[in-house]
């Protein structure tokens, strides 16, 4: 994919300069202009007496081109740049396990002969997390 871009790239450079070059060439209304002075009689001798049509048609169809390469390397840009940002541009950590001992309640057993209470200890409990991966969203544009 970047090969074509790079091609339709220097495609771009040459006809922008091919349209500069057509556009010197052409002779102007008043025939006093800098078409006259960079060889505009030079495209009639070359072209023949109606170089006038022939030069617009091509600075048509340069500008066709020109502006069909434009939109087109615009659109590659945004889809090369566009699935680059699908993926996650931020690293996933791994959070490890973490073991959370839990809070027992201390039972009263009943008074014993003595007259004064026992406290009796429930079995202990813990409580396991699993691992979780913690991702941050992609910032949207």
């Amino acid at each position: 994919m970047s090969t074509l871009i790079g091609l339709f790239t220097f495609a771009l450079v040459i006809i922008s300069v091919l349209m500069v070059l057509l556009v010197l060439a052409q002779k102007s209304k008043s025939d006093g202009g800098v078409g006259g002075a960079l060889g505009g009689g030079m495209t009639e001798a070359t072209f023949g007496a109606d170089s006038g049509n022939v030069l617009s048609r091509m600075t048509h169809y340069g500008a066709i081109a020109f502006f069909v390469l434009s939109f087109g390397l615009y659109l590659a840009q945004i889809n090369r740049h566009g699935a680059a940002r699908t993926k996650s541009a931020l690293p996933s950590i791994e959070v490890p396990a973490v073991t959370i001992p839990a809070a027992a309640p201390a039972v009263v057993a009943p008074a014993t002969s003595s007259g004064a209470p026992v406290a009796a200890e429930a079995p202990s409990a813990t409580v396991t997390l699993p691992a979780t991966s913690v991702t941050e969203p992609a910032a949207k544009p």
